[in-house]
Order: structure tokens, then sequence, then C-alpha cells
């Protein structure tokens, strides 16, 4: 818990970029990847350089940053292992998160002065493990993604108040568990243990008969096949109290190679659901509406409690497609405001001069505006920009501040 007696609310950032909107939009603490020895590979992971400007943008507000490193390390890996701690000792993570004993023995050798977290590819199920890892040096264990909220309570009961419990409370679920999954290097030669995951519970799948080869057959009768693997996206945000009551010390969202707009909308409604709850349970149950609207805004695949109440059903899987839910699309991040007003951004997808947008504050406010006029980089007025990444100034009917999100409606575009 927070010295407010609050969890931590614990959000992903994919680039510096999104560290800082996870800041702006009420993260506690943010975790990130370096170039290294994560288990996301593909996400932008974050330079050496990045990761000092991360952690000092974070510490100015008062929150944390922790680095994960949670790979499962083969012989090859540990000279470089050792090498990428002695960088991060310099640095000063606040923390390091781990699920190799391996590489947890070099961190302690190497790095002793930084907390260590217990990734929850770990798998820990029990208080066992829990105080296993407690004995070892660890601050903070991960629960295993197959926990209910009744187990992970009996394991509060049974560990030290100052040993932390935390939890993934929103995001994708993986099929496999605790994340451990051989589908991505059986396809493709991928390990997704090494940070490589291609995905494969996502894709479309048929059987074969064995006397019949070459014959697919749908397993379930749809023309478009069937995704069997493919789970709905945790959200816990109707549950608070339960996760409070659990015991839980930081609630973690999922989301390492998600968008700015994924982790402000995410974070931001998970800030507003946290305080409003610690306000006034009342207050909070009157939201929940509000907060499932909101949550709603940003990618997903459906939602699910996942194990948190009991085993999973047919329910909680997407059988007919392996799409996201997409309600608002991603404009821009406002960078900049000159003295006339225009305001400064990298823009993401097309808008036109003309537009009804919408500005999404830190606070919890939407402000929609109207975009009034547009100039490219070199100063000279366009009518639209249809070319993602480009720089432009655009003048809105309501002033925005800097680090202020742009977003517009699915179907408005």
């Amino acid at each position: 818990m927070l010295a407010n007696g609050k969890p931590e609310l614990l959000v992903p950032a994919s680039s510096l970029d999104v560290l800082k909107v996870a800041v702006m939009y009420g993260a506690d603490a943010v975790y990130i990847g370096g170039e290294m020895y994560g288990l996301r590979a593909k996400a932008k992971s974050f330079s050496n350089e990045d990761i000092k400007a991360g952690i000092e943008f974070a510490h100015k507000y008062g929150k944390r940053v922790f680095i994960t490193a949670n790979i499962t390390a083969h012989n090859r890996d540990l000279e470089g292992v050792r090498k990428y701690f002695e960088e991060l000792k310099e640095i000063k993570p606040d923390a390091l998160i781990i699920s190799d004993p391996g590489v947890f023995t070099i961190a302690k050798e190497v790095c002793p002065e930084i907390e260590i977290h217990i990734s929850t590819q770990a798998n820990n199920v029990n208080y066992a493990d829990y105080l296993f890892w407690q004995r070892l040096g660890a601050k903070r264990v991960v629960s295993a993604r197959e926990l209910s909220v009744k187990e992970i309570k009996e394991i509060r009961a049974n560990i030290p108040d100052d040993l932390e419990i935390e939890t993934f409370v929103h995001g994708a679920m993986c099929i496999s568990y605790s994340g451990r999954c051989l589908l991505s290097n059986y396809f493709t030669g991928r390990d997704a243990n090494l940070g490589a995951c291609t995905h494969p519970c996502r894709w479309k799948y048929h059987i074969v008969e064995e006397s019949r080869p070459g014959e697919y057959l749908p397993i379930e009768e749809n023309e478009r096949g069937t995704y069997i693997f493919n789970s709905k996206d945790l959200c816990m945000i109707e549950h608070i109290p339960d996760l409070v009551d659990a015991g839980i010390d930081s609630f973690k969202i999922e989301g390492r190679m998600k968008t700015a707009l994924y982790v402000a909308d995410v974070a931001r409604t998970y800030r507003q659901a946290i305080d409003d709850y610690f306000e006034s349970p009342k207050l909070y149950e009157s939201k929940k509406e509000y907060y499932m609207e909101e949550i709603s805004k940003c990618t997903y695949r459906q939602f699910t409690t996942g194990f948190f109440y009991g085993p999973t059903t047919h329910e909680t899987q997407i059988y007919d497609n392996n799409t996201y839910v997409r309600g608002y699309v991603f404009l821009g991040i406002i960078r900049d405001i000159d003295k006339e007003g225009y305001a400064l951004i990298e823009q993401k997808n097309k808008f036109c001069v003309g537009d009804e947008i919408e500005i999404m504050k830190p606070s919890g406010e939407n402000v929609m505006v109207k975009v009034l006029d547009m100039k490219n980089e070199k100063g000279e007025k366009v009518e639209s920009c249809p070319h993602p990444g480009e720089l432009v100034r655009i003048l809105l009917s309501e002033k925005p501040e800097i680090m202020n999100l742009i977003r517009v409606k699915e179907e408005s575009k």
C-alpha cells in the first residue's frame, strides 16, 4: 500500500512519451522494459538514456519506475544480464521485475540496493512461494493470474505485512499458465519466454482428422473459422472493493505494447475509481456505469473478470474473431503551444480542419472542440494531416494544455 493507505496504481509504458502520459494521467508507478531481458521484445524498448530521463520525470512528480528483466535466461544470457545490471546500478530504477532465480541471484550480487519484485512468470500461486522469495530478499511478489480473490486473501493472511502483493487487474489475458507459452516457439521459433511471442493464441484454427490429411474442419461451425485460444481482456474496475479487501498492494495494468491513448484512458479511469472508492464507497458504486463507459473508449477485446471469482468458462473466450473493439481513434499528444495558441502535435491518425475532436484531460474532463486551423512543419496552412508522424500545429476552439491527448470517436472517422 502507499503511504496514503491506497493501493498503488502500476501502469505500463512502451516509450518515454508514454511514460510521461502514464505519470500525468494518474499512475503511482510505471513499469518499462530496457533494450534487453524483458518479455516484450517487440515493444519500443527504452534506451539507458530514456530510462534515466523517465526516472527523472517520474521522480519529479513523486512517482516510481520499475524495470522488467523477466526472461527465462539461458547460459548465453547470463554474462549480458550481469553487465546490464551493472548499468542499471548507476541509473538507479526503483525496482527490478525478475522471474528467473539465476537472474535474481545476479541482481542481488550486482545491485543489492535496488528492490526486486518477482514477476508473475514465476508462477506465484501460494503463500509459501511468497515467503520463499522474501527470505531471498524480494520486496514484492506478483501473483499468478490464475488466482482467485479468495486465494489472494489467504496469501495476505499468511505473509508479513511488509511483503507486498502485486496483481494484474486489467488488460490482455494469456491462454498459457502465467504466460509460459510454447506455441510461439513451436510454430515460428520465436520464444515467448525470451520476449519474442508472436501471439499465436489470437490466430484462427481448424482441426484435421488423422486419416484425412489436408481436410481442414472448423472446430465450431462458422464461416470464419474459430479462435479457440483467444481470451477476452481482464477488467476489474467494477470490483475495486474486493481487490482492496483481499489486501492487494499494487493494482497492475497490462500493456507494455499499448498506445498512449490506451495508457491514458486506463490509468485515468482506474485513478478515478480508486480515489472515489477511498473517498466514499457509495460514490464509487454510483459511478460504475461511468467507469465502464470510459474504460471502453480504448481498444479492448470484450471484458472478463478472469480467474478472480473461480475457474474460467467458455464465456471468457472469443470464438468468432480476433479483433479489438475500438471506441476512439488516437490523434496525438499536445507537445507545445505557441504564442498564437497553436498546439504542436505529432499526428497519429488523419483529421481535418473543421473536425470535431476531443481533448482528454488528466483531471477526467473530456472537452469537445473544433479544429479551426492547421499548419504543417513549414508553417503553411493545410486542410488535413494525412500522414502519420507529421508534426502539425493546430488551432482549436478551446486552448488545450501541454501533455493533453486528443482523440476522436471511431464512427466519425
